[in-house]
């Protein structure tokens, strides 16, 4: 198993920046795909950005290219979000989530193919 710790969450104009980060202790890390994912009140939860074991296959969902970055450190056990150009809409609680796999360079878009989860860190953009 392994278990996440979010951090980085907090309020911050429109435009500004913040990094979140996932602290990840169990097993192996770099066995791990992993994934960010916002959920808004009311809304479903949404895949943010996905990257792989190897981070050489991410994903960014089209509302957030070009202004976030995923990133991890598999010898720290840690995955970031670095999030620049903040918007309104992003306001939302953020999750990390993991899912072991064999395959170096998948990752996943669903929430149900997760199966580690933190508890959430709030992001909230004023205008």
């Amino acid at each position: 198993q392994v278990q996440l710790v979010e951090s980085g969450g907090g309020l911050v104009q429109a435009g500004g920046s913040l990094r979140l980060t996932c602290a990840a202790s169990g097993r192996a890390f770099n066995m791990y795909s992993m994934g960010w994912f916002r959920q808004a009140p009311g809304k479903e939860r949404e895949c943010v950005s996905a990257i792989s074991r190897n981070a050489g296959n991410t994903y960014y969902t089209n509302s957030v290219k070009g202004r976030f970055t995923i990133s991890r450190d598999n010898a720290k056990n840690t995955v970031y979000l670095q999030m620049n150009s903040l918007k309104p809409e992003d306001t939302a609680v953020y999750y990390c989530a993991a899912r072991d796999t064999p395959s170096e360079n998948n990752r996943f878009l669903k929430a149900y193919d997760y199966n580690y989860w933190g508890q959430g860190t709030q992001v909230t953009v004023s205008s």
